[in-house]
């Protein structure tokens, strides 16, 4: 029923639409008109000005035929950078970018999936109940289109987010919460060369803060990171301030809290000890989310996954999506695995075959969710 020649030339025309974040005018208005010529109901939301965005999420309603429970699907329309002009190269039954730019099937495979699918439900009059679909703007910024999105419009209450790496069959059903650290150093200015002394050297006692951190892997459910370093205006200068961005993880809110709180005790000794000030500012990007094995949602994914032959694979993941915001918002929602390659960079690519699957993985759900499945509510 998927029409994978169709499917393959859609996602081309979409990753050849400029989207980065805050950019995704031209393919909100795409995406509006191709929703609305298969008998969708659509607006877009007033989340632009809270997201930072040219526009706002795209929300969108198919009436159900069926008694059956109402499915979100979601993915997002921006792309990081460098995401403008791609030029998407089919070579040997995979699709990569030129080489200069990103390809984008993060996550406009995702969107490419979720529209043959819905195609191939209209086409072949299968049975489905409301179907409502969602294409965030500005993921990539801190989740910021799905923090503003306007939930009082949804009524699903099962979601499905196409946003993740891995084999399709993978479902995400555990994520971690995220804090934000930004830190200011203040030491003092002093001439280098001729009264060092009198100066405090704010990128040195940023330095000894660092060594005092536990960074990288904790544990199996907690990260750390300093990413970002910047500070100092000449080499005869005693530097008077230095910024640091860093971040923390963890599947449990209590690990992710005990960690940030010992990166701002290692930043406030170290301006102690050395004379120094330290302003911290701490943002909360996400909750934790968890989605048990056993509900409904989880279940009729495993099913459809099994339906069409897939190996389904429940598991935790250390990164964040739009499936946290969906969760917070008492939305059960899993972000499912669809095998972009190399995201993020240059050398992106996604092979046909898991393209096709994607599709063919969305439309089994919808097909299964008609027939039942056991599991806890969701």
């Amino acid at each position: 029923m998927i029409n994978r020649e169709r499917l393959v030339a859609e996602f081309i025309e979409l990753v050849q639409v400029d989207s980065e974040s805050g950019r995704e005018g031209r393919m909100a208005e795409l995406l509006k008109q191709k929703l609305q010529d298969l008998g969708f109901e659509v607006c877009i939301d007033d989340a632009a000005p809270k997201a930072g965005s040219e526009t706002g999420n795209i929300i969108a309603r198919l009436r159900g035929n069926a008694e059956a429970p109402s499915l979100l699907f979601c993915a997002h329309m921006d792309t990081v950078a460098p995401g403008c002009g791609i030029r998407p190269i089919v070579e040997n039954g995979v699709i990569r970018s030129a080489g200069d730019t990103i390809l984008g099937s993060d996550d406009k495979a995702g969107i490419a999936a979720i529209i043959e699918a819905v195609r191939a439900v209209r086409e072949n009059d299968i049975s489905h109940g409301d179907l409502e679909l969602v294409f965030t703007v500005c993921e990539e910024v801190g989740l910021a289109g799905a923090k503003a999105l306007d939930f009082s419009r949804l009524t699903a209450r099962m979601g499905f987010i196409l946003d993740s790496d891995g084999p399709p069959g993978s479902i995400i059903n555990r994520g971690p919460s995220h804090d934000r650290i930004t830190a200011e150093v203040l030491g003092r200015a002093a001439h280098a060369g001729i009264n060092p002394e009198d100066g405090v050297n704010a990128i040195q006692v940023a330095a000894r803060a660092i060594a005092g951190m536990q960074l990288g892997r904790i544990d199996e459910e907690t990260t750390a990171n300093i990413g970002v370093v910047s500070g100092g205006a000449a080499t005869n200068i005693v530097p008077d301030k230095v910024t640091l961005k860093g971040e923390t993880r963890s599947l449990r809110e209590e690990k992710r809290s005990k960690q940030t709180r010992a990166i701002c005790e290692a930043l406030e000794k170290a301006a102690r000890d050395s004379g120094a000030k330290v302003r911290i500012n701490v943002e909360s990007e996400y909750p934790a989310m968890h989605v048990p094995e056993d509900a409904a949602v989880v279940q009729l994914a495993r099913k459809a996954a099994l339906d069409i032959g897939l190996m389904p694979q429940v598991k935790s993941t250390g990164g964040g999506s739009d499936t946290h915001i969906f969760n917070g918002n008492g939305i059960a929602a899993v972000n499912l695995g669809i095998a972009m390659k190399k995201v993020h960079t240059t050398d992106e690519y996604i092979a046909v075959d898991d393209l096709t699957r994607n599709a063919e993985y969305v439309l089994a759900i919808i097909r299964a969710a008609t027939t039942g499945v056991s599991g806890r509510p969701s």
